[in-house]
């Protein structure tokens, strides 16, 4: 099965570490504002997913969403969530850390954008 966000063992490890102080998480692919592109961690809840936001799937059991105008941008790529050093400007969980979430993406092949298209994912 073709999955449309995955993430690095580093993503996950800190996601553990996050989970222990804020208890579940949630993610949202920021579209531009605060912190670029980057993906921002929440404790579950906080931030208020919209009915134009598109649920991507879970990483390290924590659910993933973009907004719906960025996903028509990105539905042919699959997102990885990757972790560096350094500090991001926005309200990121993991800011504390002296860590940051980021995105990176990979183009689906042909076979897995039909994958895709076939399940309605």
């Amino acid at each position: 099965m073709v999955e449309r966000v995955i993430a690095t063992d580093a993503a996950l490890d800190l996601i553990e570490t996050l989970k222990k102080t804020h208890g579940d998480l949630m993610f949202h692919q920021s579209g531009g504002c605060c912190d670029g592109s980057a993906p921002m961690c929440y404790p579950a809840g906080e931030f208020k997913t919209g009915t134009n936001d598109v649920y991507l799937g879970e990483i390290g059991g924590a659910p993933v969403y973009i907004d719906g105008d960025q996903f028509e941008y990105w539905k042919h790529t699959q997102l990885i969530i990757d972790v560096v050093p350094g500090r991001g400007s926005g309200f990121s969980l993991e800011a504390p850390e002296g860590l940051r979430f980021l995105t990176r993406g990979r183009v689906f092949s042909d076979e897995e954008a039909d994958q895709l298209e076939a399940t309605g994912s």
